[in-house]
This record gives structure tokens, sequence and C-alpha cells, in this order.
């Protein structure tokens, strides 16, 4: 009964092309991240008086270390002998092929970077960053994953749920479950790209919350601790439900991006306990005004005598 509420997905990935130039909904949807990121960031600027002249090395550092770790990470994690028997592959990024874990790898080190050139003039360390820096992927995270369901891309088993989509624009979910196997239209799957964007974009909305809200009840790293644990724990649990994104993963225990997952999620812990250990305010302290912009005396000066 439940089969006959499923949802035939048919959707064209391409929005429109001129050319040899394709503009594809994964492309919009996986850009739209940054602008968003941005905006946000001058939200957090403004809150706590951080110059927002620093957001534009910022935003670069993100998109640099996002799509070449992504892509660095696919290619050296799911299918290496290929991609280094043919590194010239590796370049051509609209071939398909971007990994989250890469790109979380590469914003680490991209963002110690930027903490580390920046950090003294704006008056903050890597840790303010990340804190922010976890609410922003949480946003451009859900837009990335909606834009594999457009793609017809990395979606779930089989499943009789009313909710199941039958991808039929997916080589992959033809071979497995379509027309061919199934001459009653197919069987339904798990549109795990939607359970993950929902929980990726309900992080964000609480994070935001806390940020706004309790950021004088919690410390430095409790937001990016609860981040790296909800976000990559949700990823290891749906992964369960997931079709192998690549062969080697059939007949594993956990597959790879469970397995890529596992660090993430202790390094969580671990950063949530040293926050409670060291108890530093995850806030900036406004800076005090000047005794010049302000217009009163110094009390450290003398006044003359009559």
């Amino acid at each position: 009964m439940f089969q006959l509420l499923s949802i035939t997905w048919n959707v064209n990935p391409v929005i429109c092309q001129l050319g040899p130039i394709v503009l594809r909904w994964y492309s919009l949807l996986f850009v739209a991240g940054f602008p968003l990121g941005y905006w946000l960031f001058t939200k957090f600027c403004d809150k706590e008086g951080v110059d927002k002249e620093l957001l534009e090395p910022l935003l670069y550092t993100m998109l640099i270390c996002t799509i070449v770790g992504a892509r660095l990470g696919h290619c050296l994690f799911y299918e290496p002998q290929y991609y280094l028997s043919h590194p010239g592959e590796i370049l051509k990024v609209w071939h398909g092929g971007l990994a989250s874990h890469g790109g979380a790898i590469a914003l680490v080190l991209g963002i110690f970077w930027y903490a580390r050139k920046y950090g003294k003039k704006g008056g903050f360390n890597a840790m303010w960053v990340f804190e922010r820096i976890a609410i922003t992927v949480c946003f451009a995270g859900a837009c990335i994953r909606m834009g594999n369901l457009f793609n017809s891309e990395i979606f779930g088993g089989a499943t009789s749920l009313p909710w199941g989509f039958k991808f039929v624009r997916s080589a992959q979910w033809v071979s497995e479950y379509g027309p061919s196997v199934f001459p009653e239209g197919g069987a339904a799957c798990h549109p795990t790209q939607i359970y993950e964007a929902l929980s990726y974009l309900l992080l964000g909305l609480v994070l935001l919350w806390v940020y706004f809200k309790k950021d004088k009840k919690v410390y430095q790293g409790w937001i990016f601790g609860v981040f790296l644990i909800v976000l990559f724990g949700m990823r290891f649990i749906i992964e369960f439900i997931k079709n192998d994104q690549v062969d080697f993963e059939n007949g594993m225990a956990i597959n790879m991006g469970q397995i890529l997952s596992l660090p993430f999620i202790v390094a969580g812990v671990i950063i949530l306990v040293l926050s409670y250990k060291y108890k530093v305010p995850t806030s900036l302290e406004p800076k005090p005004v000047s005794q010049k912009s302000s217009g009163q005396p110094s009390q450290t000066k003398k006044t003359k005598k009559q």
C-alpha cells in the first residue's frame, strides 16, 4: 500500500545550458553555501565587534580549502588507485567526485592558518573561528546534500516507506532497483540526501540559537564539540542505509564514510570535555571605548592644582 505513495524523482540536474556552459542544480547549491556563510559571519562580527575586513580572506580560505580538500578526499579516500594512475583526472572536478571528509580536513588546516595570520589583529583564536564556521557549515552542508538529490546520487537502499524515491535518472538505481528488474515500476529508495540535509539544517538552527541566545551559558569549544559529534554522528548512522559508493565497500561492516567520521566524533568529545575543563567564554569581550573617543578625562592623570 505504501509503495503507491512513493515519489518518482525525474528532475533534470541541469538548470540551463548555453553552448559548452552548463549550469547545474548541484553547482548552484554548492556555491550558495559561501555567500550564506559570509552573511552569517557579518552578523557574528556585528555582535562581537570584529573587523569585517577580515572576512574576505576567510571567505577565500573556505572556498579554496573546501573545493581542493573535497576533491582530494574523494580521489585519495575512495578511488586512490585510479587517480594516482591518472593524476590529470584529479583536476577535472566537473567529472564529479567530492568527499565532505576531505573538505573538512582541509578546512581545519585552513582555519589554523587563517587564525594564526589574522587572529592577533582581530582579537580571536582558532577555536573562535571553528565555532562560527561550524554553524555556517551546517547550512552549507544541507545545500550540498540537496544538490546530491538533484543529481539523483548518494541515496539509500530500497524501502516501502511512503516517502521513498525512485531515482529514475540514476544508472545505479536502474541497475539495482529499476524497471528492468521490477517491471511494475521499480523499488523506491531511502532519500538519504534529504535525511542528511534535514539533520544538518536542524543542527545549524539549534547552534545558531545557542550562539545568539545562550552564549553566556556555554564555554568556548561547546558549539564546535557538539557540531562534530552530532553532524558526523548523524552521518555515521545514515550511512547504514546508504548504498555503497564504491565497489571496495561491498561486504565491509562499516563503510569508508563511517570510518572517516569516527575521528571527528572522538575529536568532538575531547573538545567538549576541554570546554568544561577550561571554561573560556565563547564570545569575545566587548572592546573598551578609548578615552579619546569617549571624551572623558583619563582617570590615571592627576588634575592640576589650582
